[in-house]
């Protein structure tokens, strides 16, 4: 599905990141660890194509990244539902038009999609916030609504970056219950996040594979974990 085979990332003449592989199988389920810094955003960019390595080979859903034009990666990115980190909306919309811009700029509104939007919104238990704007919504109603917008285009796989980094305990285990939920119902996924004890949480409930990035490369994380 995404296969990075010794991939190097550089920036400014700085290697970011060195010698990078790996294999994120259909259905499997992925943290990725490291400090702040070490590159687990960058990787992360490198899985949807927003970044293209600058060495090695990366393959996205079989075609490999260097060989694609703008149009190709935009419709492979189709398939990739990305939470990020900062949780961008804009401001003057209300929160169901916030979560359909996906839908929006693909041109893929429709009646039938306004009815999954309101399934969608249900599952994340986001009713009765349609109307609401973006400042008006706690830290972890803006998380739920960026997993919702991941989601809307019904992607294959989902790529988090510090989904739970800035709700409390309770909160980040709702998150990763809805995640969880998402493996298990056939999504891929891979979490970016610092957070140990949210990955001992999740290793009681779902196979999970844990790789930590060190010294620009990506190790097998350690039994501490």
């Amino acid at each position: 599905m995404i296969e990075l085979e010794n991939v190097a990332y550089s920036y400014g003449g700085d290697d970011l990141l060195a010698g990078m592989s790996l294999q994120i199988a259909p259905g499997s389920f992925h943290f990725l660890t490291g400090p702040s810094g070490a590159g687990k955003t960058t990787l992360l960019k490198l899985c949807y194509g927003a970044l293209r390595p600058t060495s090695g080979q990366l393959t996205i859903f079989g075609q490999d990244v260097q060989t694609l034009g703008r149009d190709d990666v935009a419709m492979a990115r189709r398939r990739i539902g990305v939470v990020h980190q900062d949780c961008q909306f804009l401001d003057h919309l209300p929160l169901q038009e916030n979560i359909a811009l996906p839908l929006t700029v693909s041109g893929q509104a429709s009646p039938e999609q306004a009815g999954n939007l309101h399934e969608l919104m249900s599952w994340v238990g986001l009713l009765g916030k349609e109307d609401a704007l973006p400042p008006e919504l706690s830290g972890g109603e803006r998380q739920r609504a960026a997993l919702a917008r991941a989601l809307i285009l019904s992607p294959d796989v989902i790529l988090a970056d510090e989904p739970t980094g800035n709700v409390d305990w309770e909160m980040s285990q709702r998150l990763l219950r809805l995640l969880v939920e998402l493996n298990k119902m056939g999504k891929t996924i891979l979490i970016a996040t610092h957070d140990l004890m949210l990955i001992r949480a999740a290793k009681s409930q779902v196979s999970t594979r844990v790789l930590r990035i060190a010294n620009r490369q990506l190790i097998a994380a350690g039994a501490e974990l």
